[in-house]
């Protein structure tokens, strides 16, 4: 496309033009907008700004700036995505950007990038969502890249490097294959099982009287409690063994979790048998006990195998700040109306608030509605302040509820998300690999995956399809400005 190309008509080089007071019409995918170069100007180093320069550098300038030009209307034609576009315009008249609802944010920050708009006039309250759509991204391209992993065969491995990846596999991964369904399934039993052991032998009636007179739990409850044991303790060493990062392995939450709930039945047995030579046998017996009461963390065992414990934990966590709030209220409630209650049931000749500190309890007992009875006023104002307080309690409780059960809701929802967005990226990989078009999809990924968190995937090598959730791995030679408008 040369000055001399019998399409165009020759381009005004002279410059005569004062740049200021130039007026540019600029055609983003069919929508027309126009431009004065003094607005342009303000920003001299965005896309727009030079196109009030380009013209004295003939077509190779103006060409390398958009996709299409009509000397005639002096129109610029772009094919990118007007709606976007109408949103970053206003950097020239408000200074400050804010984004669209229902414009997917990648491919906003992607037109950001092409109108070479700095990140900076972004608003904060985009900026927080756009930050929210990168770590979905980031989460589907870990899942899709741990699903590499576990398919991928290295042929350099030693066969104890395999035979590692696959014990890790089969314990750690259910969905893998059949067989590593069938260990979890019965690992969630074991788990139930030795909870209900321990339940049932605190019962009396199936308790055994040892020698010296004291009960004891029945031998077949022991037997089946040193079984589950035993399950636990080889699941932990194999998967100790097999773990790629044993370091990370042993400090991970949930692995010591499973320490605690194995630990207290070593530590029994050995002071049972070796104890009583060191120390007199009643202490034994207080350490044994005390430990048994440890077994209890093993119902938290039951988090590993259930995503509905794990979307709560998560609830909690995200939800720190409405419970540090719900504390707050029920501490400031609980100090005043104690202290009310103490001072207006002192005219009480039988009174049963001996001491501020002593009213915390019945303030406690009353705000959370739980009522036990044990202490209570007896004077009018003393019920009145009793009454004002539960439904002050009441209120406390009630306002934080909602933003703990919507973290809930939205984790457990995204969650289904982005494991349906890994299954279709995979999917994806899997038929532009068969048609011969991403062979170099999974280095792409791995490379992406060591870059860590350099936003690597806000690079234009990978694209949102479909929806604002779906990413697009491609190659580079398969890039088309067109597919910024498809995840709207």
């Amino acid at each position: 496309k040369m000055a001399g190309d019998s399409r165009f008509p020759d381009v005004d080089f002279d410059g005569s033009e004062n740049s200021e007071e130039m007026e540019i019409v600029v055609n983003v995918g069919g929508v027309r907008q126009v431009f004065y170069g003094d607005n342009l100007n303000q920003y001299p180093e965005t896309r727009l700004a030079e196109l009030v320069n380009c013209l004295s550098g003939g077509y190779d300038s103006i060409f390398s700036l958009c996709d299409d030009y009509d000397p005639g209307k002096r129109e610029f034609y772009f094919d990118r995505d007007p709606d976007a576009f109408k949103c970053i315009i206003d950097i020239y008249y408000f200074g400050e950007i804010h984004m669209k609802k229902g414009i997917c944010p990648i491919c906003f920050k992607n037109e950001m990038e092409f109108w070479k708009v700095d990140l900076k006039f972004l608003d904060d309250c985009c900026k927080a969502h756009l930050s929210e759509k990168k770590e979905e991204l980031e989460e589907i391209a870990r899942r899709v890249q741990l699903i590499l992993d576990d398919l991928g065969v290295d042929a350099s491995e030693s066969r104890w490097k395999k035979c590692q990846k696959c014990i890790w596999k089969f314990l750690e991964k259910p969905e893998s294959s059949y067989p590593a369904r069938v260990i979890a399934v019965l690992s969630f039993l074991f788990i139930l099982i030795s909870s209900v052991v321990m339940c049932v032998g605190t019962i009396p009636d199936l308790q055994v009287v040892d020698a010296e007179g004291n009960r004891m739990e029945h031998p077949t409850l022991d037997s089946i409690e040193t079984a589950c044991i035993g399950w636990f303790t080889m699941e932990y060493v194999l998967r100790l063994i097999s773990s790629p990062n044993k370091l990370h392995f042993a400090l991970s939450f949930m692995n010591i979790v499973d320490v605690l709930a194995i630990l207290p039945f070593y530590v029994s047995l050995t002071l049972t048998h070796l104890g009583a030579k060191l120390m007199e046998l009643s202490n034994v017996q207080q350490a044994v006990q005390a430990l048994r009461i440890m077994r209890i963390a093993r119902i938290f065992k039951l988090a590993r195998h259930s995503s509905g414990l794990q979307t709560l934990t998560y609830a909690l966590k995200r939800s720190f700040k409405e419970l540090g709030l719900l504390l707050m209220y029920l501490a400031v409630g609980i100090f005043v109306f104690s202290a009310l209650g103490y001072t207006m049931e002192q005219s009480h000749p039988e009174t049963l608030f001996k001491s501020i500190p002593q009213s915390f309890w019945w303030a406690i007992i009353t705000m959370t509605t739980v009522g036990y009875g044990d202490i209570y006023p007896k004077t009018t104002l003393g019920k009145l302040n009793a009454a004002i307080s539960f439904l002050c309690g009441v209120i406390a409780i009630a306002l934080p509820i909602h933003p703990i059960i919507n973290n809930f809701v939205r984790y457990y929802n995204k969650q289904r998300v982005l494991e349906t967005a890994a299954k279709h990226e995979l999917e994806l990989m899997e038929l532009y690999s068969a048609e011969g078009k991403a062979a170099g999809s999974r280095s792409e990924l791995e490379d992406l995956s060591r870059e860590g968190k350099e936003s690597p995937f806000y690079s234009s090598r990978i694209k949102v399809s479909h929806s604002d959730t779906f990413i697009h791995l491609l190659s580079e030679e398969k890039h088309y400005r067109t597919r910024l408008q498809s995840c709207k």
